[in-house]
């Protein structure tokens, strides 16, 4: 009988659907049945494979998009995750601009990023979603995405499915104003890598920042970093990554009362 009931448990736990909100993690028919369930807003996460410095690993945005898009998706309560976008525009390849100037950095042009948005949000249609949010960790992802959610939203007017697009993830959520409030200043917080960066990453996972190799920013051209990521710490971060949560989940609930 033990052993019986040893073996039903593990049927029972084998088959049980994963406490997650992502959707790559879920099969369809555990989607078709979050749907059912009242789960129809899918989140579009937007990424990057980017140099950010010599202390950070490449896939700073994915790691800090992919724990936000948890944390928010979760918070929101009728809300799925698409999978992280991790090619996104990075600037030109030949010659070399922007990050593409550091080894490591992959881009996308603009209007393939903006094609690649739009068949994701077609597909989430498709399938019965009925709000759909793009929000985005870097900084180039933003035009494309307000582009992508003018366009559907124009052409699916009447129809029960509206795109979101959330600036205030990545801009206006208080972060950096909050960190000037602590003392910092606006050239430690930096534009790239430095403190503000480089703390929100400490937070999602410390062991993708190489502290052995923390330095102030030197020549930006050289380094790949603005800013001084000396000064970034967990609790800065976890602060940061709360900022974003709250201002991101706020924004989605009064865009989507809307429809």
């Amino acid at each position: 009988m033990l052993k019986l009931a040893a073996f039903l448990f593990a049927v029972a736990a084998f088959a049980q659907t994963p406490d997650t909100v992502f959707l790559e993690e879920l099969t369809w028919t555990e989607v078709r049945d979050s749907l059912k369930a009242g789960k129809t807003t899918l989140i579009i996460p937007t990424g990057g494979t980017e140099q950010n410095g010599p202390h950070m690993v490449l896939g700073k945005h994915n790691f800090r998009i992919h724990h936000t898009a948890d944390r928010i998706a979760r918070k929101l309560g009728n809300a799925l995750v698409a999978p992280v976008m991790a090619y996104v525009p990075e600037g030109e390849i030949a010659p070399p601009t922007g990050h593409m100037k550091f080894p490591g950095t992959l881009t996308i042009p603009d209007d393939v990023f903006r094609k690649v948005l739009e068949s994701t949000a077609r597909s989430a249609k498709q399938h019965g979603f009925k709000d759909i949010v793009f929000i985005g960790d870097s900084g180039p992802n933003q035009p494309g995405m307000q582009a992508v959610t003018a366009l559907l939203n124009k052409e699916w007017a009447g129809s029960a499915t509206r795109v979101h697009f959330i600036p205030e993830y990545y801009r206006g959520n208080g972060f950096e104003e909050w960190l000037a409030a602590q003392g910092e200043s606006k050239a430690a917080i930096g534009t790239h890598a430095g403190i503000s960066d480089t703390a929100l990453l400490l937070a999602v996972n410390p062991q993708l920042v190489r502290k052995n190799k923390l330095a102030n920013a030197g020549q930006p051209s050289e380094t790949g970093v603005t800013g001084d990521p000396t000064r970034a710490s967990l609790a800065y971060g976890k602060k940061g990554l709360d900022l974003i949560v709250e201002i991101t989940v706020d924004r989605i609930r009064k865009s989507t009362a809307k429809n």
